[in-house]
């Protein structure tokens, strides 16, 4: 939950979330006993403490929708708004409004659509994802990570580098399905929320959201496909799609034709999947191809390969005069067939995607250059706070040269700014003291995955 929100009571919002553990304490009994049966009786999980705990749970500088209202001005009458939400939602008189079609920048160069929901709509997709979490949990497998709680970008990274170091892994299928979450066909997908909900008012609700449409540049646009990016449902609806549509699927698969080793690790709808032989793997893709297509879904051509890699690729690449293994991306990193220097064994190494690096200090070097002549200290202690934050993420084993190199080039770029700010110039050893006060030295803060995978899944 969030936490320090101004203007709320803290008492008040301890009651919330204890009535939301509640809730979904008894919907996880009623999935216990149930497992086979739909559930018919859901809506009236949600109350008000429900609601206030969803509103909580939004993030406060989040941008505006079509309404125009923000966080802080919700919150000035929250609990009216609340109760009168609440009387709307279960008389079935709540509508959904638009989404705020807007645009960001993708690491690639190209623009990544996103719909901002209106506040509302916000606080009641919070709701249904709050409710609706413990249900599916019990459904989700195991090689699911992307946005299920208790797990994170860096277990589905673990997850993946375990399986390659541990198992025989030999091939890897990079599969990118193309531009999936514009793709999802409602009609699959209300098929496969109703295969575990019974209970018509969330299906009705679902059904809003999906044909709410969006605003985009004044102009209302129709949306008969997909689930905008942004939206705070989003990511379950997109997990549902995929559990029916492929996890169970590719569980089958693996269970009745792999006869090696085979790994599956999916974060969202970026897969890889491991092989232990070539042939396997080449069925898995022709077959996987013929899947998706019958749920309106196809995988890109150009961004989804299958690759030789693990522990033997480079030598038997050599053995075939081919060069030095290809590597594939996934979360951020770079993974790369590298070996030892003690023993000259097989070592992973995940590096930073020179994409993202190269974004990350291009995004630092432009808010440096729009507040040049902010003070020293005020700039100082921003770098420090965004430079931490880049640290949590990428500072691995194997990677740790690379997150160095982002603070140099972050440190040059923070003295050519600087130099600019009058006609005298800076000293590099000026530079050198004001970098070692605020620009902190990155260190490894993430284990080994193989340890940190063990430790959570002992068995």
């Amino acid at each position: 939950m969030t936490e320090g929100n101004a203007g709320l009571q803290s008492t008040i919002r301890t009651q919330s979330r204890a009535v939301v553990s509640q809730a979904q304490e008894r919907i996880r009994r009623a999935v216990n006993r149930n497992k086979k049966e739909k559930l018919t009786a859901l809506l009236h999980h949600v109350t008000i403490d429900f609601l206030r705990a969803a509103f909580l749970a939004l993030k406060k500088r989040a941008a505006v929708g079509i309404d125009q209202i923000t966080w802080e001005q919700y919150a000035e009458g929250l609990e009216p708004r609340l109760a009168d939400l609440h009387i709307r939602l279960h008389a079935g008189r709540y509508r959904a409004l638009p989404a705020r079609r807007t645009f960001i920048p993708k690491a690639d160069g190209k623009q990544r659509p996103l719909g901002i929901a209106a506040m509302e709509d916000k606080i009641v997709q919070a709701a249904m994802v709050m409710l609706l979490t413990p249900i599916y949990e019990a459904e989700f497998l195991g090689f699911s990570y992307g946005f299920r709680p208790g797990r994170s970008q860096h277990d589905a990274l673990d997850a993946l580098a375990y399986g390659i170091k541990g198992r025989y892994i030999w091939w890897i299928l990079d599969a990118d399905i193309r531009s999936f979450f514009d793709s999802i066909s409602h009609e699959w997908l209300i098929r496969f929320v109703e295969h575990r909900i019974g209970d018509p008012r969330i299906i009705r609700l679902i059904r809003k959201w999906l044909r709410a449409g969006v605003l985009e540049q004044g102009v209302w646009k129709e949306t008969v496909q997909g689930t905008p990016q942004g939206a705070v449902i989003s990511p379950l609806l997109a997990n549902i799609y995929l559990h029916y549509s492929y996890d169970l699927w590719a569980q089958a698969w693996r269970k009745r034709h792999a006869t090696g080793d085979m790994i599956i690790v999916r974060y969202a709808d970026d897969d890889h999947v491991g092989f232990q032989h070539r042939q396997q793997a080449e069925q898995f893709l022709s077959d996987l191809r013929e899947r998706l297509a019958r749920f309106a879904l196809d995988l890109h051509p150009e961004k989804t390969r299958l690759i030789e890699f693990g522990r033997f690729a480079a030598e038997r690449r050599a053995k075939r005069g081919e060069g030095k293994p290809e590597t594939f991306d996934f979360l951020g990193f770079t993974h790369i067939c590298a070996v030892k220097r003690e023993d000259r064994s097989f070592q992973l190494r995940r590096k930073t995607m020179c994409r993202r690096k190269q974004a990350f200090v291009n995004e630092v070097s432009e808010t440096l250059r729009r507040h040049r002549h902010a003070p020293i200290d005020e700039q100082g202690r921003w770098l420090s706070t965004v430079l931490r934050g880049y640290y949590m993420y990428f500072s691995v084993p194997t990677n740790l040269s690379s997150v160095r190199a982002v603070r140099h080039q972050i440190k040059i770029r923070w003295f050519h700014n600087l130099q600019r700010r009058s006609q005298r110039k800076l000293k590099w050893r000026r530079m050198n003291a004001i970098a070692a006060r605020y620009l902190p030295v990155p260190i490894l803060l993430h284990p080994w995955p193989e340890k940190r995978f063990l430790v959570k899944h002992p068995k």
